[in-house]
């Protein structure tokens, strides 16, 4: 029997033969050193932590960090008030489209404009505030501090005009209750936070546990505000090959364009990668390839059918 850090160092290669693919736009100065940079690492409930690759090299989590996000969202105002807000629909456009539904709510928490008005929902007077309480959730999630990266940050900025158009149709709807410019400079900020795989997997396990983080034993999120979490995770998170992945992966995912991408199997493990090459979706290639093949090599699929539990 193979172990599981042979397995997944075994994996790792086996996607490194994918040689195609580039950075973001945004980001491709910042990752020019980074473009063959290649890692995983599983973090199972019971706090086993396996890493190979490049696993301790810090990465901007970008839209990964939405779905944390939105955690904390519902974990602070409570599940009916944040539907009140967010969709849980696909939206079967791009991630940062300037679309809602009639009633001026973004189509779900995973898209650009769900995420600006996520960050909108955590409570606190200023942006200091906000953010102050998202890196403590975001601390508690992966066992350590996390910091934001000024670098990141600034090729962020820099791009940040269809986030601004975002928040502003929300705006124009009546949705924001701070001002535009400062929800987006929160957003930008939350997206420029940096972790290491190893520690995004600690994260992913995190939510695979209920909630509780499997290296401290704190208790993070409620149950039921994982079980939100992970079902938007399911059926939105991979951008719009989302159905593609659940038939072929068929766990509940996010990825980002700085290459990072992190699963959960609830009630087993938090599994994360990082490798910067995306495709036309903006998912990272060889990502998508270690986390299919784990799926079959691990039987991680939720919908796999299952022998019945014995009585």
């Amino acid at each position: 029997m193979i172990e599981p850090r042979d397995d997944l160092a075994q994996v790792l290669e086996e996607a490194r033969e994918i040689g195609w693919g580039d950075p973001a736009d945004y980001l491709r100065d910042l990752q020019r050193h980074d473009l063959d940079a290649l890692a995983a690492a599983v973090c199972r409930t019971d706090g086993e932590l396996i890493g190979v690759g490049d696993h301790d090299r810090p990465l901007a989590l970008q839209s990964v960090s939405k779905p944390f996000t939105y955690a904390v969202a519902l974990q602070e105002c409570g599940l009916d008030r944040v539907l009140s807000y967010i969709g849980v629909e696909p939206s079967g456009e791009a991630f940062n489209e300037l679309s809602q539904h009639e009633d001026g709510r973004p189509f779900n928490p995973l898209i650009n404009a769900g995420a600006i008005m996520a960050q909108a929902l955590i409570p606190g007077d200023t942006l200091e505030e906000r953010e102050a309480l998202l890196l403590d959730r975001y601390a508690a999630l992966a066992g350590e501090r996390l910091e934001v990266s000024e670098e990141v940050l600034r090729a962020e900025q820099v791009r940040g005009d269809r986030n601004f158009a975002l928040a502003h149709m929300l705006a124009s709807s009546g949705m924001l209750a701070h001002d535009p410019h400062e929800v987006v400079q929160g957003y930008l900020r939350q997206c420029s936070v940096e972790a290491t795989t190893a520690q995004l997997a600690v994260m992913g396990a995190t939510l695979a546990g209920g909630g509780r983080n499997p290296v401290t034993g704190q208790r993070v999120f409620d149950e039921r505000v994982v079980q939100q979490t992970l079902s938007v995770m399911l059926t939105c998170g991979m951008y719009d090959s989302s159905g593609r992945w659940v038939a072929q992966v068929g766990i509940p995912a996010k990825s980002g364009v700085s290459g990072a991408m992190l699963g959960v199997v609830p009630g087993a493990l938090g599994l994360a990668t990082w490798s910067p090459r995306l495709d036309s979706y903006g998912n990272s290639i060889r990502g998508v390839e270690v986390f299919r093949r784990l799926s079959d090599r691990w039987d991680l699929h939720v919908l796999r059918h299952r022998e019945p539990l014995s009585r």
